[in-house]
């Protein structure tokens, strides 16, 4: 118990920036608050705060520390919930957001399943290609493909997303294969395009990442549109496997360049916080990750 205490006192204090602060936030004496530090930096024999009459300040050590106490406590928060949820049943309302054309295809085909398992929860789903603001607009989950460079938000990864190219059976026939990147400028390319600036292709060579711009004579800002185009023999087109796993499966389109596919972003949920985690929120995440995890979810990618 002592130890736990010096723990979740230390984590306090760097939240708070400072002794007095942490001692107001506990209900106790500053003198408290020191006594537990201290003891703390004695029993692991490292400092772990610069301390003056004005301001605290992490040392190296005190920096990585926190990071791990930080998760260790997270961590145990969960399992205190989950235990005393465990009796419990999801309920009420969620809003949830997602990009468009993965929230048509993978996102909303598996809510009616969600609700007949939680009866209780009602939910709303919208369905946009722009980063919401999940506070300001009371989002309370968030479909996102992409790297989540933003460390205040919560994010659990869903799935893996790899990015492929592909093409029809057909275009195949009448042009061949590319074999190397270099081969792609002999390709009608789909590309994504929005108000004239190109969107390029992202592959791995020689252990590097590297972009391309593509050439061809059809381009759109809409996804969907450049996998029809591409299921119907127009053109190599670069999309992900949550777009065209099943159509893989299907034999309506084949992979090429398998060999320089460059890691994707993967899908993730995320929430604006952590503590205090409506059961509604942690039912639906793990409800996604469950089906995505399935070993046919996404066919033969």
């Amino acid at each position: 118990m002592d130890q736990f205490k010096q723990i979740s006192t230390f984590v306090e204090i760097a939240a708070k920036g400072s002794l007095s602060a942490a001692a107001r936030a506990e209900g106790i004496a500053p003198a408290m608050i020191g006594r537990r530090l201290d003891a703390l930096e004695e029993r692991l024999g490292v400092k772990l705060l610069q301390r003056t009459t004005r301001k605290i300040a992490l040392t190296n050590e005190g920096e990585a520390f926190l990071e791990d106490c930080q998760r260790i406590l997270s961590d145990l928060e969960d399992a205190e919930t989950a235990v005393s949820e465990r009796s419990a049943h999801a309920s009420g309302h969620l809003l949830i957001s997602a990009p468009a054309g993965f929230g048509r295809q993978h996102v909303a085909p598996l809510m009616p399943s969600f609700l007949t398992e939680h009866r209780d929860v009602t939910l709303t789903l919208n369905l946009n290609d722009r980063v919401v603001d999940l506070i300001g607009e009371g989002i309370d989950v968030a479909i996102r493909i992409a790297t989540l460079a933003d460390s205040t938000l919560i994010g659990t990864k869903l799935a893996d997303n790899k990015r492929i190219v592909v093409a029809s059976p057909a275009y195949i026939k009448r042009h061949g294969k590319p074999h190397t990147l270099d081969e792609l400028a002999k390709h009608n390319c789909l590309a994504m395009s929005s108000d004239g600036s190109q969107r390029g292709w992202t592959f791995r060579q020689n252990g590097k990442i590297v972009t391309l711009k593509v050439t061809g004579n059809l381009f759109c800002n809409d996804g969907q549109v450049l996998h029809d185009w591409a299921i119907n023999g127009k053109g190599l087109a670069w999309r992900s496997m949550w777009e065209v796993g099943t159509e893989i499966e299907s034999g309506q389109l084949v992979t090429v360049l398998d060999d320089f596919a460059a890691p994707g972003n993967d899908i993730y949920a995320v929430f604006a916080q952590r503590r205090h985690l409506p059961l509604r929120i942690r039912a639906f995440v793990d409800f996604l990750r469950h089906a995505y995890a399935q070993a046919d979810y996404w066919g033969k990618g």
